[in-house]
């Protein structure tokens, strides 16, 4: 079992297999514009662009579970994201990280990991580092900054 048998939309509703990125490094994030945490998409991109041509990807997956910190639409996520913290690095459609209606990708992430309250993803920007055999190797919290990821990340790569 691995990330790979999970399929994603796009804002624009195409959906995709995960196991386009079979045999690539991955930083699975849950992403609110409205939280205090949104400046970590500047380093989140800086990871990226670090990286990339070794074989890492993030992506980005737009949450409002928590105080309604995601107001905008799918399709303007990644607009804003990208003229307020030039992200380049693909976010996909709003999802579910918790409760009945859970995105069947974070079912398994959260299943996989376990952070201070258990399975449950506490809040916005809980990062999941993800080998290049679609395996969930570590959480990591909201406030852990991007730029911390990065030795882990090289160990992967």
């Amino acid at each position: 079992m691995s990330v790979y048998k999970y399929s994603i939309e796009s804002p624009d509703g195409t959906v995709a297999s995960m196991d386009t990125f079979q045999g690539d490094v991955l930083l699975i994030v849950n992403t609110a514009t409205g939280c205090g945490f949104a400046p970590q998409l500047e380093a989140l991109e800086a990871l990226y662009q670090k990286y990339k041509s070794r074989g890492f990807h993030v992506l980005g997956f737009p949450c409002n579970q928590f105080m309604n910190q995601e107001p905008l639409s799918d399709r303007d996520i990644s607009t804003q994201c990208n003229l307020n913290y030039g992200t380049t690095f693909p976010f996909y459609k709003k999802v579910n990280v918790k409760g009945p209606d859970v995105h069947p990708l974070f079912k398994y992430l959260t299943e996989k990991t376990s952070g201070l309250l258990g399975e449950k993803i506490k809040w916005n920007f809980t990062k999941f580092l993800v080998d290049r055999n679609g395996n969930v190797v570590k959480r990591f919290a909201p406030v852990t900054k991007p730029e911390k990821i990065g030795p882990e990340i090289e160990r992967l790569l």
